[in-house]
């Protein structure tokens, strides 16, 4: 089984990665609507498959041959593991693959909710607080990622580390900014004169 499911690897690397990652991008955002919605809620509430759906698009068809092509050309063009090599390896992830991954989770999340009026909104509220985590997350994993983890799994890797870190930024996406349109204030009742 395990010769099996190497050759398969060696062979489809591509396609194995992106379900592989896409699996794992769906397994983070069904263990946290099951932890906000069936443990930790008061009320119990059902799983909205809808959204662990767009996270099976996002993860599978959107972020993992984003991650399978970026770090094909990385490990092509900064072969090695000096610390040289690590640090411009890191820099590159974090500030300009990063940044692009973030654009397009907030964006396609949006467009696939239906949100076509404002697609940027919540990009623009929550891109800053969510690059921040981000560096204090990915910049350790990543490195350990580049110092210890062979170049064909590194997608696989990558999504064992988005398993945390989607839960993560569900955790982000799900948190309401209080000058957003989407919230809807409570107005206070009117006293009758």
């Amino acid at each position: 089984m395990a010769a099996m499911a190497r050759t398969v690897f060696r062979k489809y690397p591509f396609v194995t990665n992106s379900l592989i990652y896409g699996s794992l991008y769906v397994g983070a955002e069904f263990s946290q609507q099951f932890l906000t919605k069936r443990v930790l809620a008061d009320e119990k509430k059902d799983i909205d498959y809808p959204t662990i759906g767009r996270y099976a698009v996002m993860g599978t068809f959107c972020y993992s041959p984003a991650i399978y092509t970026w770090y094909k050309w990385l490990d092509g063009r900064y072969a090695g593991s000096a610390a040289k090599i690590i640090v411009k390896k890191l820099i590159l992830d974090q500030f300009l693959l990063t940044p692009f991954l973030l654009v397009v989770f907030y964006t396609g999340m949006s467009l696939m909710e239906g949100k076509t009026e404002k697609p940027f909104q919540e990009l623009t509220e929550k891109f800053v607080p969510t690059f921040i985590r981000s560096c204090l997350f990915w910049l350790p994993a990543q490195t350990v990622n580049f110092l210890l983890v062979g170049p064909r799994f590194r997608v696989i890797y990558v999504g064992a580390c988005s398993f945390t870190w989607v839960n993560i930024l569900c955790w982000i996406k799900r948190q309401r900014n209080p000058n957003s349109d989407d919230v809807q204030e409570e107005k206070p009742a009117v006293k009758a004169q």
